[in-house]
């Protein structure tokens, strides 16, 4: 896609480009660009590099001796800049950049690093709202200089003559669009006034906008960035700053932490959010480059731990896409994020070091985060470890304050594991941490590294069992008879029962069986139903070895003790299917076909045989 490079033709003759302009407008507007609105971003851009060319041309001028003045009326949208001008010759080299070769591409890469865009697609993208693009430019490089005239026209034709100085008195480039009808929406006054809101408030350069009413013109970027300001206390800095916050993404910050890395010239803010948010959801960050808004959505700048904040930043070496609607991923991109991480972990510890208030706030709302970082970061372990909350036997509590009475923790591997013992290990003394959530379990596991007085180990079944009081043997042996019809009637779930006394009284039975151990005995039984002769006696013996659940009856239940009391067999093989049922829903795990069957069976059975007692 290239423009003719045949000799200049002669003033005011008509020019071709060597690309179907719609379908090239098409592909900008479908694959490049994520909306029309950016032809004002690139106009914009094209002005800025302008105006930074033409302060390299003359460096003493003042910073504000230069600007860009936008002009909308309905009508026309129009775009003047005092910038540096361009030559007949820059005018067929800037619009001829879409596809040249990569040699010559990367020297005009390498003459205009100090600028954002590249002049010929910033025109290009011109055409998503208009089908003609005017443009005069006088350069400044010479006193003389003549106008220069470049009209482009939708159906793919350009003409290029030159005019006398009167046509533009001052050096720069004014670009004009004539609006398609279509193309309102982005091209009314006051669109446009925003669009350049939008963009351009963070702009070095003065930028004004006149409607055409007969005002002097509104500044689009009247203060500048609040991290470039000055403030009179340390209070009002961080007032200021928290106000752009709320003002940029409408919520009140917890806390901002200002950026700053020279090395790239970034800086901005970073805004705590004050509210959790999911995990793993990450928001995207307001990026601008030299001043120009790039994206509002650049999700690359932070890391994915970092969701509890959202950042506004304007850097000056980040490398934008083809689109420059977000960043380029090279090594410089790889060492902002890798800094800013850095200066997120400084405001952690300092935090923690000096205002356990705002740090207790902060963990509640983000303690997901935070741990997902202290999983990979060891100092951010030991510093916030103790602090993080956790769900255990004594409630939600850190684990700080549940080392404090329980030297030996146990974590469970599973949510439902530590739902089904949560009650029986509370009233039998036993610390349990729940550790089915993200990060918990190994989170847990490296309390000894910050407390080594205190151990930390799986919570297994045996564990469990080994705490709960055995019954006397007197009442086990009259017990047997209903434990072994029991034994037999759950033997299709691969389930043990025994008999125990525990805390509280009200639960008639605990079923211990953790997720693993479901899987492996489904597994095994899948395995030998498919599988025949010596092959399914050897997976018939590994299955018989794989772990077993336990349901565990409470002596001290009263309808435990009646139930172990039942002479009648099929009674009582019915009132262990209920017991097994009910524990099973206790435990708050998915039910099996096979155990929901199960439940309603021996409610219906236990029903019917209470209703021919009463009959």
């Amino acid at each position: 896609m290239t423009l003719h490079d045949t000799p200049l033709s002669p003033a005011g003759a008509d020019r071709t480009f060597q690309v179907d302009l719609r379908g090239l407008v098409d592909l900008l507007s479908h694959h490049l660009y994520s909306s029309p609105r950016v032809y004002l971003r690139e106009l914009l851009q094209n002005a800025v590099d302008a105006l930074t060319a033409r302060h390299g041309l003359e460096p003493g001028a003042p910073a504000d001796a230069f600007g860009i003045r936008l002009y909308a009326d309905g009508s026309v949208v129009r775009v003047e800049d005092d910038g540096v001008g361009l030559t007949e010759d820059d005018v067929h080299t800037f619009l001829a950049t879409i596809g040249r070769s990569s040699k010559r591409a990367e020297r005009i890469a390498e003459q205009r690093a100090d600028f954002i865009g590249q002049f010929g697609i910033g025109l290009l993208s011109c055409f998503l709202v208009a089908d003609e693009i005017h443009v005069l430019s006088r350069s400044a490089r010479t006193p003389d200089a003549p106008v220069v005239e470049w009209r482009g026209r939708g159906d793919g034709s350009y003409t290029v003559r030159t005019l006398p100085s009167s046509a533009h008195p001052r050096p720069g480039t004014t670009v004009t669009l004539t609006p398609r009808v279509d193309a309102g929406e982005w091209t009314r006054p006051a669109q446009v006034h925003a669009l350049a809101r939008h963009f351009g408030s963070l702009l070095r350069h003065p930028v004004t906008f006149d409607d055409g009413t007969g005002g002097s013109g509104a500044s689009v970027n009247p203060e500048p960035a609040p991290w470039a300001g000055t403030y009179p206390t340390p209070g009002a800095r961080s007032r200021a700053l928290a106000a752009y916050g709320e003002e940029t993404f409408g919520f009140t910050p917890l806390d901002t932490i200002e950026l700053d890395l020279p090395a790239v010239g970034l800086k901005g803010i970073a805004c705590v959010l004050p509210e959790a948010v999911p995990a793993g959801r990450r928001h995207g960050h307001r990026v601008h480059v030299k001043g120009m808004l790039l994206s509002e959505q650049a999700e690359e700048i932070l890391p994915e731990w970092a969701f509890f904040v959202r950042c506004v930043v304007d850097a000056e070496s980040l490398r934008p896409t083809a689109s420059r609607e977000s960043l380029y991923e090279d090594d410089t991109l790889v060492a902002v994020r890798d800094a800013l991480a850095e200066r997120l972990r400084a405001w952690i510890a300092r935090t923690a070091a000096s205002d356990p208030d705002l740090l207790g706030r902060f963990l509640q709302a983000h303690h997901l985060a935070v741990k997902s970082l202290a999983v990979h970061d060891d100092e951010i372990l030991r510093m916030l470890l103790p602090w993080l909350p956790f769900e255990t036997t004594d409630g939600h509590a850190t684990l700080d304050e549940f080392a404090r009475t329980h030297r030996t923790v146990l974590v469970t591997s599973s949510v439902e594991e530590f739902r089904q013992v949560a009650a029986i290990a509370s009233a039998a003394g036993l610390g349990v941490v729940n550790g089915g959530y993200t990060y918990d379990r190994e989170l847990v596991h490296r309390l000894p590294e910050i407390r080594p007085e205190v151990s930390v180990a799986d919570l297994d079944p045996a564990t469990l069992t080994a705490h709960l009081d055995p019954v006397d043997r007197e009442t086990e042996l009259a017990a047997a008879a209903y434990l072994a019809l029991a034994r037999d009637a759950l033997a299709v779930f691969d389930c043990d029962v025994a008999l125990r006394t525990f805390q509280p009284a009200s639960a008639p039975a605990l079923l211990l069986d953790s997720r693993e151990a479901r899987h492996e005995r489904t597994r095994s039984q899948l395995a030998r139903e498919q599988q025949g002769g010596v092959w399914g006696d050897i997976l018939g013996h590994l299955r018989q070895e794989a772990p077993r659940a336990q349901l565990i009856l409470n002596q001290l239940n009263p309808l435990v003790r009646t139930a172990v009391g039942i002479d009648e067999p099929e009674l009582a093989r019915t009132s262990a299917e209920a017991l097994y049922g009910q524990a099973a829903m206790l435990s708050r795990r998915p039910l099996r076909p096979a155990e929901s069957s199960l439940i309603n069976r021996s409610f219906l059975d236990l029903l019917a045989h209470a209703l021919r007692k009463d009959s």
